[in-house]
């Protein structure tokens, strides 16, 4: 009977024994650890990176504002003796072991039970095991349960892993001090150095770091000492202080394209490849933060370049800004939209040439105009207050002349204009034609610096847009026609004659290069923005000098502004091969042309074929469409009490050809227009039309009497 009973108790305890087992096992399965190629594959950057068409880093974007991780980086990528450094400080068994150091675990047991405080047994591999379990690294698993759990973990590990590998990841999961995860966000914070250049002071400041990252220097300087050995440590103390000083930044990348980083940049770990060139960005960004530097900041403190190869659309560089006096150096320069200026009158030109109706010989009067608008009246204004008289249109638009522009407008039609300039790419133009009014011609729309760059590079491809091209494997879309052919050439060779500006800009001016290249300036209203854009057979340049916020420039015009920068750049893209003439199409005759009263010297002309004229003339003040020019339409004229009625007339002005067109005032006849009358108006408005000889309204305008 005793003996049954013992053996009952002991097959009992037994099962006790193994459910005690079975229950110890299932309470301390780990969680499910990766292989060394998924975990790496898992890892997440909080950057990402942007590099040049030769695969050259040019700037990078934090993403993930988590935590702040690098690319992975191999075993083979850090220093020799921070690998040494890092077994010797953390785990000096790890390549005898198994997962566990059976050693170390006896140690710190036998100090626990004696009382002491126990030192940490944790091996490299189990640290790996917490980095990787997720709930093994949670806060307060210190546990026996949590320590067994660990080794099992460590042990799967040891099973499918190589020690290299483990170690590998071991360097790149640790957190070190702050933010910084892994040795290369480590190290580039501690020393702005890559973890392959660290010296054997700064591997060991940085395995200091490991067990508690929040040390203070001293601390940090005495962990390295031990691990170097006897001597002095003055120096590990000093390189402690300076590896934690506040305000040390991540230093990353060479910083070179920051706008278009963060324009392009938008998911952790992309690592995009754009067709910048970087000799030419650094190139563009050296030129603009040199003028930016000789204007001063009380005079201009934004600017932005973009450079366009023209046969591929490839964005060479693209300079949002470079920082300096800048106060929204945050702000994208090259796609903020900004206030054209006169950089839209090639393609009004363009337009007008296209149709046959404006040759660049034509002439255009430039003298004062008012407009009456439905805002008001519009009377433009010559950037420099003047007026030249009878113009031909090379020289309006090389010359950069408001008032034949404007002209030129009313002959296109804005409507027909503002349709053109979207064709063109110009795609902030989203109101009609009615919105913008004349004072379209002058570039009173908003644009971006690319939305420029790619208009002028259209008119160097002969009319034919294709979009812009910033990223590699973007692709190649088929051209569609924008002008003609001969329209374009025309424009371009407009503003590449250094003749037919020198009026305006002078010979030498910075808009003039030793080789063929077509360029035309703006400036917008109140002086806000400076732009410069043009090409050359090869390559378009476009420049945007102002102050982003908006305020007016001080002392900068079209050619001390943006046009250095331009200069600048288009003598090194052009270093090895000067800028080339395109070739004219077909469909385009040359003949000489003399100007009637020596308006402009006799020269070589270009004309639509069939179109050409031997000689030109202004035409003649009595050939002239008969207008109204006093009263001016949409004045305000106040009757003054003190002064007699009869000497407030009014005088009535007509110009053009009137022989026999008459005058009427709110539908009475005032006599014949040659006659000038003095009229005296009562309160009101008041409508004053002149009629032809057939009775037909020709012109009309409205005033005020108050």
């Amino acid at each position: 009977m005793p003996s049954r009973l013992a053996r009952h108790l002991l097959v009992a305890f037994a099962l006790l024994g193994l459910g005690g087992l079975a229950w110890l096992w299932i309470a301390t399965r780990p969680p499910a650890v990766p292989g060394f190629a998924a975990a790496r594959a898992a890892w997440r950057p909080s950057e990402a990176w942007l590099y040049d068409r030769d695969g050259r880093l040019l700037d990078s974007e934090r993403v993930d504002f988590s935590v702040r991780r690098l690319g992975w980086t191999p075993l083979a990528a850090t220093a020799p003796t921070l690998r040494k450094a890092v077994v010797l400080a953390e785990d000096h068994r790890f390549y005898a072991h198994d997962g566990v150091d059976w050693l170390a675990t006896a140690s710190a047991l036998r100090t626990r039970v004696a009382g002491g405080r126990s030192r940490g047994a944790s091996t490299i591999t189990m640290q790996l095991a917490g980095f990787l379990g997720g709930d093994l690294a949670r806060p307060g698993a210190r546990g026996w349960r949590d320590k067994l759990r660990q080794m099992r973990a460590a042990w799967a590990i040891e099973a499918g892993w190589t020690k290299p590998q483990i170690l590998e990841a071991y360097l790149n999961l640790a957190g070190f001090r702050g933010e910084a995860q892994g040795v290369a966000a480590a190290a580039q914070t501690a020393f702005a150095k890559p973890p392959a250049a660290l010296s054997r002071n700064e591997a060991l400041l940085l395995v200091a770091l490991l067990p508690d990252p929040r040390a203070d220097a001293a601390t940090v300087a005495r962990r390295a000492c031990r691990l170097r050995g006897a001597g002095a440590c003055d120096d590990l103390v000093a390189g402690a202080e300076g590896m934690l000083a506040s305000g040390r930044r991540l230093a990353l990348d060479p910083g070179l394209a920051s706008h278009l980083a963060g324009r392009l940049l938008r998911r952790p770990g992309m690592r995009v490849r754009t067709m910048i060139d970087r000799t030419v960005q650094q190139a563009a960004t050296t030129a603009l933060r040199r003028q930016l530097l000789g204007l001063g900041a009380t005079r201009a403190r934004d600017g932005a370049v973009v450079v366009v190869e023209n046969a591929t659309g490839a964005v060479l560089a693209y300079v949002g800004g470079v920082g300096g006096a800048a106060t929204a150096a945050a702000v994208d320069g090259a796609n903020a939209y900004r206030q054209a200026g006169s950089t839209l009158k090639p393609f009004l030109y363009g337009l007008a040439m296209e149709h046959g109706w404006l040759p660049p010989a034509s002439i255009l009067d430039d003298a004062p105009v008012q407009l009456d608008t439905a805002s008001g009246l519009y009377v433009p204004q010559n950037y420099d207050r003047t007026f030249r008289g009878a113009v031909s249109a090379r020289s309006a638009l090389a010359g950069s002349l408001n008032v034949p522009a404007v002209r030129t407008l009313i002959l296109t039609g804005v409507e027909p204009f503002r349709d053109r300039l979207w064709d063109a790419g110009y795609r902030g133009l989203t109101e009609d034609g009615a919105y913008y009014g004349f004072s379209l011609a002058l570039g009173s729309a908003e644009v971006t610096l690319l939305e420029q760059a790619n208009a002028y590079r259209t008119l160097a491809n002969g009319g034919r847009f294709t979009p812009l091209r910033l990223t590699a494997g973007a692709p190649v879309q088929p051209a569609r026609p924008v002008f003609t052919p001969q329209a374009a050439w025309l424009a371009a060779d407009m503003m590449a004659d250094p003749g037919a500006r020198a009026a305006t800009f002078g010979l030498e001016s910075a808009l003039r290069l030793p080789f063929w290249a077509a360029v035309k300036t703006g400036t917008s209203k109140a002086m806000r923005d400076n732009w410069c854009i043009g090409f050359t057979d090869r390559f378009t340049v476009a420049v945007w000098v102002g102050n982003l916020e908006g305020d007016s420039m001080r002392a900068v015009s079209g050619t001390s502004g943006a046009a250095p920068v331009w200069r600048e750049v288009m003598l090194a893209l052009h270093r090895h091969r000067p800028g080339l003439p395109p070739p004219r199409p077909p469909g385009i005759e040359a003949r000489r042309v003399a100007f009637a009263g020596e308006i402009e010297p006799t020269r070589r002309e270009w004309f639509l074929a069939g179109t050409g004229q031997a000689a030109l003339a202004a035409a003649p003040p009595g050939a002239r469409r008969p207008r109204i020019t006093a009263p001016v339409s949409g004045s305000v004229y106040a009757l003054d009490p003190d002064i007699p009625l009869p000497r407030q007339r009014l005088r009535i002005a007509v110009a053009g050809g009137a022989a026999g067109h008459r005058l009427l005032l709110d539908g009475r006849d005032l006599g014949a227009a040659s006659a000038s009358p003095l009229i005296l108006a009562g309160p009101g408005p008041h409508w004053l039309v002149l009629t032809d000889t057939g009775g037909r309204a020709v012109d009309r305008v409205l005033f005020t009497m108050r």
